[in-house]
Formats: C-alpha cells, structure tokens, sequence
C-alpha cells in the first residue's frame, strides 16, 4: 500500500504533470474571464501555445518574458499593418504572417504561437483595440504568469538570460 502511494505522489510531483496542471489552470482562469467578464476578449488560441513555451520549454530563448510580450505585440501590429493596407483577403494572411515573422526576427523577439495573431486578426476584422485587449493585457498576463510558475512553482532560475 505505501509503495503505491509512493508512486502516485511521485506521479503527482512530476514536471509534466505540474505543466499541464499549471496550464490548465493558466486558460481556465483566463477563459473564465473571457465568459464572465463580457466587456472584452481575454482568450485568444495562441496563448495556448505559448503557455507549451511557458512550461515545457522554459529555457528556450522563444520562451522568455521579452519574447512572449513583444513577440505578440509586433506579430498583432503587422497582422493591422496589412490588413489595412491590403484588407482582408487570402494574400493579406500570407503577407502579414511573413512580416511578422521578419519583424520578430529583425527585433530578436521570436515567439512562434505569435504568428497565428495575424491569422486571428485578419479573419476577424478585427478593430485596433484588439491590439490593447486581448493582445497586450493577455501577452502581460501570461508573462507574469511564467514568471510566477517557473521561479516560485518549480524554483527555476527564469528568465534565463
């Protein structure tokens, strides 16, 4: 009996189990927020995938606290940039994506669930306070939630510089 108890707390301890225990709770906090505070959008799909970066890949210079918040300022600001200038059509996707990329890389700031932003801003037409709401106040809350999971959580030395 106390051999599988032993197993299951050890189990329950291990780092893909924290990860994925910490990211659900990371997106259900932020989906409850976007179903009950209607006021705005707080969820957007590619904050799934940077919180992956956040937990599983924390070392990696993609998921640093620089990368994730400008990373999707800078990917939003091109998926704008194009859509205005183009609109919102098939070539503005492949064109606002490929700027974002090269902007991030041009500002050292990759961070690769940024390039859906484009798609998402695009597609949905999208006004400019997106960029404030869920872009900036998400990506600054996703920051502050790696910082709290990889140096208090899992007592890891973040950001890695």
């Amino acid at each position: 009996m106390i051999t599988k108890l032993k197993a299951v707390i050890f189990f329950l301890s291990t780092p893909p189990l924290i990860a994925g225990l910490s990211t659900a709770l990371c997106i259900t906090l932020l989906a409850y927020l976007n179903v009950y505070v209607t006021i705005n959008l707080w969820l957007i799909p590619s904050f799934g995938a940077s919180l992956v970066l956040i937990t599983a890949a924390y070392s990696s210079p993609l998921a640093q606290p620089r990368n994730i918040f400008f990373g999707h300022i800078i990917s939003s600001l091109c998926g704008f940039i194009v859509m205005y200038f183009f609109g919102v059509n098939f070539i503005s996707i492949g064109l606002a994506v490929g700027l974002a990329v090269t902007m991030m890389m041009i500002t050292k700031t990759v961070h690769p669930p940024a390039g859906a932003n484009p798609i998402i801003i695009i597609l949905g037409n999208e006004s400019l306070n997106f960029l404030f709401m869920p872009i900036a106040i998400g990506a600054g809350f996703l920051v502050i939630y790696s910082i709290l999971f990889n140096r208090f959580i899992c007592k890891r030395n973040y950001p890695v510089k």
